[in-house]
Formats: C-alpha cells, sequence, structure tokens
C-alpha cells in the first residue's frame, strides 16, 4: 500500500513539473532603435536574458496596450531616462 502511495506521489510530482515548464512567456524577439516618446508610455517591466527568454529587453506598454521592445537599460540611456520618467509618473498618481 505504501509503494502505491509513494508512486502516485512521485506520478504527480513529475506531472506536476512537465505542466510547470510549459508555461508559455510572451519575451521580446528582437528589440527597436526607434526613440520612443515617454507622453504615450504608461508603464514598463524588464525582460532579463535567461530568465525564459532569449535576450535582454526593457518592454513599455504605451496607452493602446501595445507592448514596444527595447534595449535593456544597461545598455542605453535613453532608456534609463523613460524608467525615470514612468517611476516619477507613478510616484505622482
Amino acid at each position: 500500500m505504501a509503494s502505491r502511495v509513494a508512486a502516485l506521489f512521485l506520478l504527480g510530482l513529475v506531472c506536476f513539473q512537465l505542466t510547470e515548464a510549459q508555461i508559455p512567456v510572451d519575451c521580446c524577439l528582437k528589440v527597436s532603435e526607434k526613440r520612443l516618446p515617454s507622453k504615450n508610455l504608461v508603464s514598463y517591466t524588464i525582460q532579463e536574458a535567461g530568465k525564459g527568454c532569449d535576450i535582454s529587453a526593457t518592454v513599455f506598454l504605451n496607452r493602446h496596450n501595445m507592448k514596444l521592445c527595447v534595449a535593456h537599460p544597461d545598455e542605453n540611456k535613453w532608456v534609463q531616462k523613460l524608467i525615470k520618467i514612468l517611476d516619477k509618473k507613478k510616484g505622482a498618481q
């Protein structure tokens, strides 16, 4: 009886690990070099390579819920400035 319980537990654990590994991640596949106006942006996230995505990037969300992929803030000063502007907007609300 104990071996059946152990086998079912092991089977459940394997199934859980398989389903967890298949969670889709919405990643940027490439980045744009085009500068974005801050007035149209509402939020951002930082995408790190190796954490479910192939490249590092900054993902800005505009007023129309479009995701815009640009360089990682470590790679570009204007991206750092946009992030500071959005952080100030969020703090003012």
